[in-house]
């Protein structure tokens, strides 16, 4: 019995590809490009602690881990499953990066509660609306409306695209 074998053409691209070529479009000016490689990890850190905040009920069967379930933890349950989906290796690197995006915003609740600097989602709303301001500036610079207007998930591609150049740069496939 002969046996059959597919292959896969060289140029399909996989969608997680199409989505980087699609959102580079809008992303080709350097100056653009550094923005966002400083406001698209803020924004990510500022929505995520903005959403912490957001008060969670109490639940009895959480027992003593009640404050560690809040609703950012279903905002990484999504974005992680969205991500495994695309590439499971740019998954994991994103939930150690919200690991320690976590940290980050329990530290600024101890800075609240020790040093009296504001609370934490008034940093992450600063941050938030500073961050956003940068992007449509590069955007701006760059003459091209952000890849977000024309699909919402870009809004969830923008931080993996970011890490995509690193993983390429360091020759780990993603």
């Amino acid at each position: 019995m002969k046996r059959i074998t597919y292959m896969k053409s060289q140029s399909t691209k996989r969608p997680i590809d199409a989505y980087f070529d699609k959102y580079a479009e809008s992303h080709q000016n350097h100056t653009n490009e550094v923005i966002h490689w400083i406001c698209v990890p803020l924004i990510v850190f500022s929505l995520f602690g903005l959403i912490w905040a957001i008060p969670f009920p109490h639940l009895e069967f959480l027992g003593k881990y009640n404050g560690y379930v809040n609703w950012a933890s279903f905002l990484i349950a999504f974005a992680i499953y969205y991500y495994y989906k695309l590439s499971p290796v740019l998954s994991y690197v994103m939930l150690l990066i919200m690991m320690f995006f976590s940290a980050g915003i329990v530290g600024l609740e101890k800075l609240h509660r020790l040093n009296g600097w504001p609370e934490m989602w008034q940093v992450c709303l600063i941050i938030f609306v500073v961050s956003w301001i940068g992007q449509f500036i590069g955007h701006k610079i760059e003459g091209k409306k952000p890849s977000f207007l024309d699909d919402i998930k870009f809004l969830l591609i923008g931080p993996i695209w970011l890490l995509h150049f690193v993983f390429k740069k360091v020759g780990i496939r993603y």
